[in-house]
Formats: C-alpha cells, structure tokens, sequence
C-alpha cells in the first residue's frame, strides 16, 4: 500500500524562515566581502562617453578628466525597476556631497540611443549622464547586472563595487569613506 503524506502543507514559520535566509544571502553576504570584485584595488578604466544630461549637449565626459576627484560611477538604464528606484537615491547623495569634491556620473548603458535624457531630466538627477552606446564600458568595468554603482578613488582606482539596489546609509557610508 502506497504511503500518502497527511499534510503537505509548509508551516508559515518554515517559509519565512527561507525567505529571511534568501534575503540575507542576496542583500548582506556581498556586502561583507564574500563577492569581492575583480576591479577592486586596481586602476579604473579609462573612458570618454557622450553626455546626454547635465552637461554640453554633445560634448564627452572621460575618467581621466576628472582624476584627484572621488567619483562615483551609476551604470543603469531606463528599463530596470531598481535603477529607477535607486536614481533619486544617487542624485540626494550628489548634491549632499558635491560640495566636499565628490563626482557622481550615470552611465546609461545597455539601453535604446535618446531614452536616457528625457529619463534623468523626468528624474531631475542633479549629475551628468553619459551614454555607453555600444556597452563597451559596462564591459570593461565588468557590470554585471543594473544598477551597479562603482566608488574611483581620488587616486584613480576603483575602491568599491555595488551591485543591485543600494539603500542611501549604505552609499553615504561608501562615499564618506573616500571624502
């Protein structure tokens, strides 16, 4: 005679408890170094993109023009929900620490040519916006998903790498500690 289970119903307790566990290894173990990310400690590359908001229309913004300056780089595009979650996020910490020298860029990347501009204005990001065309960039900075947000020392190398939604304590955290 075939056994057949008399519940096979999963407690509440048991759900919540894989969920907490999913959650934690998404969102706390990255965080705490156990995905360190291959730039990390090395010099950043270099690039000059199109900027396509807050800046002159057609001119190139490069890494190398800014170096001696924090900067934080915010790879996105229009398409993704955590980058659009995220963007007010990147522009509050801009404007709170653009007068201590920080340097925030957006890189549009992975995207349709034209969405980028309209979006940051629609968003009122307070930085410039470059656009990577072709994706080269997000390549050779090795983004993996969106958003992904990289801290470049003012030495030119890059000193962190964020990948996913990142909450603002945690940026200002990451931005203070380059200040």
């Amino acid at each position: 005679m075939p056994l057949e289970p008399e519940d096979d119903k999963t407690s509440p307790f048991t759900i919540a408890l894989l969920a907490a566990g999913v959650l934690f290894l998404l969102a706390v173990l990255p965080r705490l170094g156990f995905s360190r990310h291959a730039l990390v400690g090395k010099e950043a590359p270099p690039f000059a993109l199109e900027v396509v908001h807050n800046g002159e229309p057609g001119a190139r913004l490069s890494l190398e023009a800014l170096r001696g300056k924090p900067v934080l780089l915010d790879f996105w595009a229009t398409w993704c929900g955590p980058c659009q979650a995220e963007a007010p996020i990147v522009s509050r910490v801009a404007e709170r620490y653009k007068e201590r020298g920080l340097v925030v860029v957006g890189v549009n990347t992975n995207d349709k040519p034209g969405l980028a501009g309209p979006f940051a204005a629609k968003k009122r990001l307070s930085f410039p916006v470059v656009f990577d065309a072709g994706g080269e960039v997000c390549d050779t900075y090795d983004v993996r998903s969106l958003p992904t947000l990289v801290m470049v020392g003012k030495d030119g190398k890059v000193r962190a790498v964020r990948q996913g939604l990142v909450d603002e304590a945690s940026l200002d955290a990451l931005v203070q500690a380059e200040l």
